[in-house]
């Protein structure tokens, strides 16, 4: 077992030996490839050079010493004299009437850097030099194309590289989401067994005695411990959205959260005055708020305001969940939503990657921070489409 975990992790990262192999294999392919072009167009360059000698040498040009000359090839030449005046120019598009010379000898530069100068040059019997002429040349279009050619195919490869690792990570993700499901469905069969029997106790106890303030708000835990089950029941499978008010699913949420909060938690509620009909599963949606509004509080420290605005739009209604907190950080904002990211001590980093699923995976919305100040506080916004 433990072999074939080895062997698998070894497989796992082997593409990149692979990837690294082959481009090194490519690129020194290319500068082969590359490399003998430049010997070529050199051995012909240099045999023009030869041509032009012998035509130095010996005015009458025989056939093959004229055929050479001719083709001078597609490489840009220059020929120069012991001054570096320009000779001769071939291969280049130049009109002497309607160009300046300027120009040219600033090509003369950009060519210079290219290639070595091929030397012309002709003694007489004595050694002494009559002529000392330099060829200068330049690249041909198709050995320029081909420097290229090892970056293009870097990129390439580099893009293919890029799409190996989005589809590893996303696998990975999903993996994650599949294991997270498991364990929130694993963790709601867990919490109704004892539940039940819960359940039952309570309603043993009700016959028994009257009903008191106590046994009510156990009622009302054991009622929540239920909707949590359903919740945690929910995770990993399309839940059904249902045409309900949402106004009504705030209510109650913010009804048991403020009795369980601290006294110096402010809750200020602005809500419409009317029913707000949308398609929504409130056992999810009020999971979302929950999340929020307890980020809120400890972003608080147990201390301050929070306000809940529903503002309803034409195609969408606007729900903002602000506190008077600490902020959050520029550096951490991109980050806030992510799996397993958090900035307390304890806890899993799942509160607002669950929200975020739940608003805009399964609920086709938008979440997103609207504002936030540090010091000052934070401003959530949902948005829920109408229909």
């Amino acid at each position: 077992m433990k072999l074939l975990q080895h062997i698998k992790s070894q497989l796992k990262y082997s593409w990149l030996l692979f990837a690294f192999i082959l481009v090194f294999l490519i690129v020194w392919n290319t500068n082969t490839l590359l490399s003998s072009l430049r010997k070529q167009e050199r051995s012909k360059m240099e045999l023009w050079a030869m041509a032009q000698k012998e035509y130095i040498k010996t005015p009458n040009l025989s056939n093959l010493t004229f055929e050479v000359l001719q083709r001078s090839g597609v490489n840009p030449m220059i020929q120069v004299d012991a001054s570096e005046r320009i000779i001769e120019i071939r291969n280049i598009e130049w009109d002497r009437d309607k160009k300046d010379s300027t120009a040219l000898y600033a090509l003369l530069s950009k060519i210079k850097k290219e290639n070595e100068p091929i030397l012309i040059q002709y003694r007489d019997e004595t050694g002494s030099l009559l002529v000392d002429q330099k060829l200068y040349y330049g690249n041909s279009a198709l050995l320029k194309k081909l420097q290229y050619y090892p970056l293009a195919l870097l990129l390439i490869i580099l893009l293919f590289g890029a799409v190996l690792y989005f589809v590893f990570k996303t696998a990975r993700i999903a993996e994650q989401n599949r294991l997270w499901a498991a364990m929130a469905k694993e963790t709601a069969h867990q919490i109704g067994t004892p539940l039940t029997s819960m359940m039952g106790w309570i309603t043993l106890l009700k016959e028994q005695r009257k009903e008191t303030s106590s046994l009510l708000e156990i009622e009302k835990d054991i009622d929540r411990l239920h909707v949590i089950t359903e919740r945690f029941s929910k995770v990993g499978s399309a839940p059904e959205l249902t045409l309900l008010d949402l106004n009504e699913t705030l209510r109650t949420t913010l009804n048991y959260l403020e009795k369980r909060s601290s006294e110096h938690i402010v809750f200020e509620c602005i809500l419409p005055n009317k029913e707000i009909l949308i398609p929504f599963n409130p056992q999810l949606m009020s999971w979302t708020i929950e999340n929020l509004i307890k980020n809120g509080i400890d972003a608080m420290k147990g201390k301050g305001t929070l306000t809940i605005e529903l503002i309803e739009q034409e195609k969408q209604v606007q729900l903002l969940i602000s506190d008077t907190g600490s902020g959050i950080k520029k550096e951490i904002l991109s980050k806030i939503f992510k799996p397993g990211f958090t900035t307390k001590t304890r806890g899993w980093g799942l509160g607002l990657s669950l929200a975020k699923r739940i608003v805009e995976d399964f609920h086709k919305g938008k979440i997103g921070v609207l504002a936030t100040l540090p010091g000052k506080g934070t401003q959530f916004q949902i948005l829920l489409n109408k229909t």
